[in-house]
């Protein structure tokens, strides 16, 4: 059974940077494609970026595209999520989730398609 375990969330200021980490047990790359989701106070869950490394794929959301990079370290089975120049609209509760390897895409990543997500952790963006 998959298990994912996010790390590195935090307070910081707007225009500064975090690293999410996404340790995943028994996970198989070839089998799934594994990124991130965020959901604010009061807002659906939407998908930020996934990354399917058996379909070549990679997939932002408009509204981090140049500011958020998803990367893998398949040597230690975690994914991360480098951001820079956060925003107090990228406050949020982060998952990690991973879905099936041919859904890396807009509107494929999507919250219903989600095999395994992650307990979440929180960034704040302040002012």
């Amino acid at each position: 059974e998959v298990q994912l375990v996010e790390s590195g969330g935090g307070l910081v200021q707007a225009g500064g940077s975090l690293r999410l980490s996404c340790a995943a047990s028994e996970f198989s790359y070839g089998d799934n494609a594994i990124g991130w989701f965020r959901q604010a106070p009061g807002k659906e869950r939407e998908g930020v970026a996934c990354w399917s490394s058996s379909y070549g794929s990679t997939y932002y959301v408009d509204a981090v595209k140049g500011r958020f990079t998803i990367s893998s370290d398949n040597a230690k089975s975690t994914i991360y999520l480098q951001m820079n120049n956060l925003k107090p609209e990228d406050t949020a509760v982060y998952y990690c989730a991973t879905t099936a390897p041919f859904l890396c895409f807009p509107g494929g990543y999507h919250p219903g398609a989600v095999r395994v997500w992650g307990q979440g952790t929180q960034v704040t963006v302040s002012s």
